[in-house]
């Protein structure tokens, strides 16, 4: 959590931070300023102090709303500037720099680099700062044990309550998207019809389902998968645009909204056979469904979350399915790790992969995924059931955004023949 930074920076031997780049979209910073539309700005945290928002006079009601002590670029000559710098915008960036590090009273010590901006500009930027401030060393982390995913790991109730309701955003739109497919006509070939009579594509769906996430004041960041037949057998292929949207083959509809302005995402995944299902692919979804089952009950506070993964793995491979466990980058059966947290971040800790830490726990306040699959292209199908759980104060699991798990959905104009 954010009261752990100072603490985190203590661990890591950090004197200070600097994060760049917009509010919005940008994790470090939209998780410091709280969002917002401030672009192109840089924010410093020195430990054991507050953190100070630097950025342009334009977006300075937009930066107000953060609750930092902010200074302006202004209070920085420009022009001035790129003059003592011979017209190089870089080295005058760097002279800037110089002067905010200086305000923010770090002249010394380690700094580590966050953000999402350019990297050569930031880049080349840091390395002319690293000559006017001999005494500071940049530093940059792995991304996915870096101190910004540290405190991230475990949300406040502010947090939880973001997320939560990203669920109810989720699961109307799932909603929207279940009903408008159940009350398509079909053809005789079994094919779904637009309301046209034009043959319904998997490309109609995807444009319904960004309308609808955008009415409900989500945003689509980092995309959404709706695949059918052999695409739902590819773990992260959207979904061929041209493919029809066809009865009896299994969909595999995994959505990961983020509030607007790159906030806190929900994801969630259904698999979904229209009309009716084949005996193979209903055997399949049942086993995915009772691993599903099994994690759930099985979950416990403080265990790592890669011994779940390994329980998914084992489960499979008695079932005759193949699995990272014992074969090396596996594209059939099941082939991914079991889930990862949620947050500002679609991924981030605790992860559940076969390398994970044993320091990735479930522990209180953690937000995780839960999402066994199977994949098998070839036979023109994929399964795969997600949801978003959050490990509360007192231990226990909660789901946080119930929805059904059905698989076969009753076409209300079309009986099996």
């Amino acid at each position: 959590m954010k009261s752990d930074f100072d603490a985190l920076m203590q661990a890591r031997n950090l004197d200070a931070l600097m994060v760049f780049g917009n509010a919005e979209h940008n994790p470090p910073m939209t998780y410091l300023t709280g969002g917002g539309h401030v672009s192109h700005a840089t924010l410093i945290k020195k430990r054991g102090e507050a953190a100070i928002l630097f950025h342009g006079d334009m977006e300075r009601d937009e930066a107000a709303k953060s609750g930092l002590k902010l200074i302006s670029y202004s209070n920085y000559d420009a022009v001035s500037l790129y003059k003592q710098a011979n017209g190089d915008s870089q080295l005058a960036a760097a002279m800037r720099a110089e002067l905010m590090l200086k305000d923010a009273n770090v002249t010394s010590g380690r700094v580590g680099v966050y953000g999402t901006y350019d990297l050569s500009a930031v880049f080349g930027m840091l390395m002319n700062v690293q000559k006017m401030l001999p005494n500071i060393e940049f530093v940059g982390e792995a991304r996915e044990d870096s101190i910004f995913m540290r405190a991230m790991e475990t949300k406040d109730e502010n947090e939880i309550t973001r997320i939560r309701k990203m669920g109810k955003v989720t699961t109307s739109v799932v909603a929207k998207v279940r009903d408008y497919l159940t009350s398509c006509n079909v053809r005789d070939d079994e094919v779904l019809l637009n309301e046209d009579g034009s043959p319904l594509t998997v490309g109609d769906v995807h444009s319904k389902i960004r309308l609808w996430v955008a009415e409900h004041g989500a945003e689509l960041p980092s995309g959404f998968i709706f695949a059918i037949g052999r695409d739902a057998g590819v773990p992260h292929s959207a979904g061929t645009p041209t493919d029809l949207m066809k009865l009896g083959q299994t969909i595999v509809f995994d959505i990961y909204p983020a509030e607007a302005g790159g906030g806190y995402y929900y994801d969630f995944t259904r698999t979904w056979s229209l009309g009716y299902a084949t005996p193979e692919a209903q055997e399949l979804y049942d086993q995915v469904k009772e691993i599903f089952d099994t994690l759930n009950d099985n979950f416990d506070l403080n265990t790592p979350f890669a011994n779940y993964n390994i329980m998914t793995c084992e489960y499979f491979e008695s079932k005759g399915h193949q699995s990272p466990l014992h074969t090396s980058a596996p594209v059939e059966g099941y082939v991914h790790s079991l889930g990862h947290g949620v947050g500002l971040n679609i991924h981030e800790r605790p992860f559940s992969g076969l390398t994970a830490g044993d320091d990735q726990r479930l522990a209180p306040g953690v937000v995780i995924t839960s999402e066994p699959g199977l994949y098998y292209p070839e036979k023109g199908m994929g399964f795969r059931i997600e949801d978003t759980l959050w490990v509360r104060p007192d231990g226990k699991m909660e789901t946080l955004a119930e929805y059904p798990y059905d698989f076969v959905l009753p076409m209300k104009n079309w009986k099996k023949k």
